[in-house]
């Protein structure tokens, strides 16, 4: 059964006296603007202070596909879905060089039949040690940076040798810390919706970079 919590934390004018239409679709506009300009500034922020990694991880990455390297993306809920976008923006890019990448939530028989069979904690690790080798990339999306199925593929991945990279928000939580992740990009905020808005900005920001470096040149300016 669902809670009763309020949700005037995130939609004050619903909750509100006022039932004037034209007062709330005032009301309705205020607060759409002012989470734009919320997420605007905060993808400025941090584009600007990922700027040295996102070169230093592009490099790293146009490195290991120029040797045949395939990049592999999982995340869980709304995070699966943008690992799931990430992976299409490589290998199905709308200009440039399309690179192999997967989305590890994708196949959902397999998915469920690890959860099923081995547990849920060990539904990427056990799909990355089935098709990597040590030229390739894991790369794990998460608003928290602490969920154990992607921290365990992590530790697995750099264990086999891959490049690993972690998208992660608050914190970055164990991302940021247990030494499994080359590069961790944080977006330092405590609104998941915020985080994800970011995170994708950043992981175009990478695919761009990527392609900059395969075609010879420094990375976008």
């Amino acid at each position: 059964m669902m809670g009763t919590e309020s949700t005037g934390f995130l939609y004050p004018f619903l909750d509100a006296e006022e039932r004037n239409a034209d007062a709330l679709l005032a009301d309705l506009a205020a607060s759409a603007q002012a989470k734009a300009r919320e997420s605007a500034a905060l993808q400025r922020a941090t584009l600007e202070e990922c700027a040295e990694q996102i070169t230093a991880a592009a490099a790293a990455m146009a490195e290991r596909f120029a040797r045949g390297g395939r990049m592999y993306t999982f995340g869980n809920g709304g995070s699966s879905t943008d690992a799931a976008t990430l992976a299409d923006l490589f290998s199905r890019p709308p200009h440039g060089r399309p690179l192999p990448a997967w989305s590890l939530a994708a196949n959902q028989a397999v998915l469920t039949a690890l959860g099923n069979d081995v547990g849920f904690d060990l539904v990427f690790s056990r799909q990355l040690i089935a098709h990597s080798g040590q030229a390739d990339i894991a790369v794990a999306l998460s608003t928290s940076g602490n969920s154990e199925d992607l921290t365990v593929a992590l530790a697995e991945a750099k264990r086999r040798g891959l490049l690993t990279i972690g998208f992660a928000g608050y914190d970055g939580g164990r991302f940021a810390t247990d030494g499994n992740v080359d590069f961790c990009f944080v977006v330092r905020s405590q609104s998941v919706h915020r985080i994800q808005e970011s995170q994708a900005l950043l992981g175009y920001q990478l695919w761009a970079t990527v392609q900059q470096h395969l075609a010879g040149g420094e990375g976008p300016r």
